[in-house]
C-alpha cells in the first residue's frame, strides 16, 4: 500500500480486512456455482484495465481479496494508488487457479472502482484550486463500512480529511449551541471534556463569529457564507482562528471560495458523489 493516509493508518488496516471479509461473504455466500464449470486445478492469468482516464486507488483491498480468497494467486502490478492513469490502461495482472480468479474479481472491482472514483474526484477539485493555499476536505457523508478507505482515496486524490467520526474532534453545529445555551458555553465545556482535541464552531452569521472568535474556537466553519461575506470574515478574523468554508460548494463556486482566502473547504461530494470508474477483467 502506497501510505498517504496516515492519520488513521491502525483503524484503516484493520478496516480493510473486515470489509473484503464481508464483501466475500455477501457474494460467495454458500459457493460460487458459475466457477464450478471450469476444472478445479485450471490455471489463468486475468488482465484487469480501466476504461477511462483516473487516479488510482485501491491496491491494497485487492490484495487483501485474493489473500483471503486464495493466497497462491499471484498479482502483478503496474499502477500505485494515487497515481493518474490514462484510459484503456492495465492496472495489475492476476495469475492463479482460475476459479480464485474469477470469484475474486467482482469484490476485488467493486473496491477498486469506488475508490479510484473518490481519488479521481478528489483529484479534479484539487487540479481546480492548486493555485491557492486552500486545502480541500472530505465530510462524513461516506459510504457506510467505507469510511477509512474513502478517506485514503481521498488523501490519494491530493485532498485532505476532516475529522474522522464523531470521536476525534469537535463540530459544534446549530443544535449543540441551542442545547448548550451558547457558543461560549459549549467551547468552554469541549475544553473540559477533552483538552487536546480540536474544536470547530459552526456560524451562519457576523454575530455568531464574533462569538466564536471570542470563545477562541480553533476552527470556525463559515456556513453559506456568501463570496462577499468570506471575504469580510476572512477580514475580521485577521488570522485568530482557522476558517473553513462550507455548503453550496460545487465547481462553479469552489474557486472563488478559495480565493477568499479561507484555510479549508469541505465538500460531502467528494466521497458523496463520486462515480465509479469503468473497470473490465478478461481472462488471457
Amino acid at each position: 500500500m502506497n501510505i498517504l493516509y496516515s492519520q488513521n493508518l491502525p483503524s484503516l488496516i484493520k478496516d480493510i480486512a473486515k470489509s473484503v471479509s464481508l464483501a466475500l461473504a455477501e457474494d460467495i455466500g454458500t459457493g460460487d456455482i458459475t466457477a464450478q464449470l471450469i476444472p478445479a486445478e485450471q490455471i489463468a492469468e486475468a488482465s484487469i484495465i480501466t476504461r477511462e482516464k483516473c487516479t488510482f486507488c485501491g491496491k491494497a483491498w485487492v490484495e487483501e481479496v485474493f489473500r483471503q480468497l486464495d493466497p497462491q494467486v499471484q498479482i502483478i502490478w503496474e499502477v500505485e494508488d494515487g497515481q493518474a492513469v490514462a484510459a484503456n490502461s492495465r492496472l495489475f495482472t492476476l495469475k492463479g487457479n482460475a476459479r480464485s480468479l474469477l470469484t475474486g474479481e467482482r469484490a476485488a472491482l467493486n473496491f477498486v472502482q469506488t475508490l479510484s472514483g473518490t481519488a479521481t474526484t478528489s483529484h479534479h477539485y484539487a487540479s481546480l484550486v492548486a493555485h491557492t493555499e486552500v486545502k480541500l476536505l472530505d465530510t462524513r457523508k461516506t459510504i457506510p463500512g467505507l469510511r477509512t478507505a474513502q478517506k485514503y482515496a481521498v488523501s490519494c486524490g491530493g485532498c485532505h480529511n476532516h475529522r474522522i467520526g464523531l470521536y476525534d474532534a469537535f463540530l459544534i453545529k446549530e443544535n449543540h449551541i441551542a442545547a448548550c445555551g451558547g457558543i461560549a458555553n459549549a467551547v468552554a465545556t469541549a475544553r473540559v471534556i477533552a483538552p487536546g482535541k480540536s474544536v470547530e464552531v459552526e456560524v451562519e452569521n457576523f454575530a455568531e463569529l464574533d462569538q466564536a472568535l471570542e470563545a477562541k474556537a480553533d476552527i470556525i466553519m463559515l456556513d453559506n457564507f456568501s463570496i462577499e461575506d468570506m471575504n469580510k470574515a476572512v477580514a475580521i478574523n485577521a488570522g485568530r482562528a482557522k476558517l473553513e468554508a462550507s455548503g453550496n460548494i460545487n465547481e462553479q463556486t469552489l474557486i472563488p471560495t478559495a480565493e477568499t482566502g479561507v484555510d479549508f473547504i469541505s465538500i460531502g461530494g467528494l466521497t458523496k458523489h463520486c462515480r465509479a470508474v469503468d473497470l473490465s477483467m478478461r481472462i488471457l
